[in-house]
């Protein structure tokens, strides 16, 4: 089923997604959208469902089309003072601080939020498939971060971060064993694999 324009109509709705939490390394980005009414834009969902192509031609649509839209992050460091999940919210808040328009309602993707100002928010679980100014939020935190990242690898070309963007594939964890963890990983994360040992 397609996502919704709006939750609630004739009120003005920011959408807010995050991009990152999972990695190992980088920061983690989160956008917030506004869209207008009568937006429409084939093929809009949830980023994680869609092509390279598809993600970088929707963002470009997204920044084009919405009446307001904004990215901000936190780096490793805050993620790990902060924890990942404290971190995510505050790069939210911060990507609604950059609005250029105050909404009147938030629509967060997941279960947990912290209210913004004294804007009421709305979490919805697969929030990123049932309204489209999640799914937008989804696809620009998404595309914003995966950019940062290769021009991270340009830096640091051992982790292989253009291709796996610091999330943990096996690649990458290799790398981190053979290199060292660097300055853009999260030292709160579990950065190797650990096998249980029997001695006998």
């Amino acid at each position: 089923m397609a996502p919704e324009l709006f939750y609630q109509y004739g009120v003005l709705e920011a959408g807010c997604d995050e991009a990152g939490r999972g990695c190992l390394a980088g920061p983690v980005f989160a956008a917030a959208v506004i869209l207008p009414p009568g937006f429409s834009s084939e093929g809009l969902t949830d980023s994680k469902q869609l092509s390279l192509r598809k993600r970088n031609e929707l963002r470009q649509i997204i920044e084009q089309s919405a009446a307001a839209w904004a990215v901000a992050s936190c780096s490793p460091q805050e993620i790990d003072e902060l924890n990942i999940l404290n971190a995510s919210i505050l790069a939210m808040h911060r990507a609604l601080d950059r609005l250029n328009m105050i909404p009147q309602h938030i629509l967060v993707d997941g279960n947990r939020f912290k209210p913004w100002h004294t804007v009421p928010h709305t979490c919805f679980v697969k929030g990123d498939s049932r309204y489209l100014a999640i799914s937008a939020a989804s696809v620009l935190a998404k595309t914003h971060r995966d950019a940062f990242m290769e021009n991270l690898h340009a830096e640091f070309p051992q982790y292989g971060w253009d291709r796996n963007k610091g999330y943990p594939s096996k690649y990458h964890r290799e790398a981190i064993k053979k290199y060292g963890a660097g300055k853009w990983h999260r030292t709160s994360f579990k950065l190797f694999e650990t096998q249980l040992k029997l001695e006998f």
